[in-house]
């Protein structure tokens, strides 16, 4: 698809789902590749389904809402595997994480979603951008959702607020850093097929007009793309990622 040996990325939240996905398909394309997760055991075990499939990959577990964690994660994975030239912000839904009406809320629901979706996203991105910046090169991407574009009535205001802080920082870093070989982007997710109750999903499934939910094989290949030397005059873009489906 896309070469990327000799490429070395982070991709946050990739012990499952989506973010593992996009793991392995950097991987495939010849990129060296740290799993994040904030369970090692997630991480580790992504990392070796990875190596498994032929693609290099390490386990690198920490909390992304937490800077000083972020920093000693990214020393330690820069120490494995070499300088950083991708990131991909994916973590992006705190354990636990139901939904509910805001008017029900309590501002400890709200900063979970705040210190995971916006925080997480710039805690990290700072911790890698002067790397980038010095070396004429890299390569962000932050995977976001419709939720923080769109305003819907299912019970995720504190989600989509945190999505949406995340999107519009992205923006504002492309700028800042686009004469330094830098680009900054989102991928705003509609509905995913989770794996969850299969009735739920088909249900879902019929408000998408493609009809069906994502995969993780359905968001890898634009995330490779995005990270890849092909893409460098996309930056400050948000794609909206959704089989369709403008309402989210």
């Amino acid at each position: 698809m896309f070469d990327l040996t000799g490429r070395t990325a982070l991709v946050t939240g990739a012990g499952q789902g989506v973010g593992r996905g996009i793991a392995k398909a950097l991987a495939s394309q010849g990129a060296k590749v740290a799993i994040n997760d904030l369970f090692e055991e997630r991480a580790a075990e992504a990392a070796a389904e990875t190596e498994a499939a032929g693609g290099t990959a390490i386990a690198a577990a920490f909390d992304v809402s937490d800077y000083d964690a972020v920093v000693s994660g990214v020393a330690r994975v820069e120490a494995a595997l070499g300088p950083l030239d991708i990131l991909v912000n994916n973590a992006g839904v705190p354990p636990g994480m139901g939904v509910g009406q805001f008017r029900e809320s309590k501002p400890a629901d709200w900063r979970k979603q705040i210190e995971l979706n916006t925080y997480g996203v710039m805690n990290c991105s700072r911790a890698v951008v002067n790397g980038m910046c010095d070396r004429g090169h890299g390569r962000i991407v932050t995977i976001s959702s419709g939720a923080g574009t769109v305003g819907i009535p299912l019970g995720v205001s504190a989600y989509g607020a945190g999505k949406g802080g995340g999107i519009a920082f992205m923006r504002h870093l492309a700028m800042e850093v686009a004469g330094n070989g830098v680009t900054a982007n989102t991928v705003a997710l509609g509905l995913i097929d989770n794996h969850t109750d299969p009735e739920v999903t088909a249900h879902m499934a019929k408000t998408v007009p493609v009809g069906f939910c994502a995969r993780p094989e359905d968001i890898a290949p634009c995330v490779v793309y995005l990270v890849s030397d092909e893409a460098r005059w996309m930056t400050g873009q948000t794609l909206q990622l959704n089989g369709g489906n403008v309402t989210t």
